[in-house]
């Protein structure tokens, strides 16, 4: 069985593909089809973001499609200045992956080195009848001035958020780390979301 993940990013492909395929359910991308859509994110939360790309890239291609967003609240910005679903874009411009740890760290300095922060996650199956949602979101962290020198492709927050739990940066974290804080419970939550969720057609 074929289903497709509407996004480009491979750090997000990474983490479903390998245990989907033990499950006989191959994970396409959309740099594995033809189609490349611009698709206007203009949801109000990470749901919409989601349900907006799964019905788009369904509509254009009939095979059951995931999409998926996340939304960055920090703490100590007010409402109007809140990431939210606006991530990668700041003042109309969409950023690189350096751009973003450029303009973080800045705003990090600006609050004396260091954010508190919290990502909140939603994901959307549509198969052109039925929308599928989930949610979860991730334990606090920090944001800081200081990168690390490794990056995460496609997540390059992850050089400059450190897990209060480890005191390490996210790239950093090893697979020992990533259990000691359960990491793999969010990702078996979402894998349960998904096999419950796809029927072929």
């Amino acid at each position: 069985m074929k289903i497709l993940f509407a996004t480009t990013n491979p750090a997000k492909v990474e983490y479903y593909k390998e245990e989907l395929e033990k499950r006989n359910i191959e994970l396409l991308t959309i740099k594995d089809i033809e189609i490349n859509l611009k698709v206007e994110e203009n949801g109000k939360n990470a749901i919409e973001n989601a349900y907006i790309k799964a019905k788009a890239y369904y509509n254009a291609t009939k095979i059951i499609t995931i999409g998926e967003d996340s939304n960055l609240f920090i703490e100590e910005l007010p409402e109007d200045k809140q990431p939210g679903t606006h991530v990668r874009r700041v003042n109309g411009k969409r950023l690189t992956d350096e751009e973003m740890i450029e303009y973080y760290t800045n705003l990090a300095t600006q609050y004396g080195g260091k954010l508190t922060a919290k990502w909140i996650f939603g994901m959307v199956i549509y198969d052109g009848k039925q929308v599928k949602e989930y949610t979860w979101s991730k334990n606090h962290f920090y944001i800081v001035d200081k990168p690390c020198k490794k990056r995460t492709l496609g997540y390059p927050l992850d050089s400059i958020s450190i897990l209060p739990e480890t005191q390490k940066y996210f790239s950093e974290q090893t697979e020992f780390d990533k259990d000691s804080i359960n990491e793999g419970y969010y990702t078996k939550k979402v894998i349960d979301f998904i096999l419950q969720n796809i029927k072929e057609k």
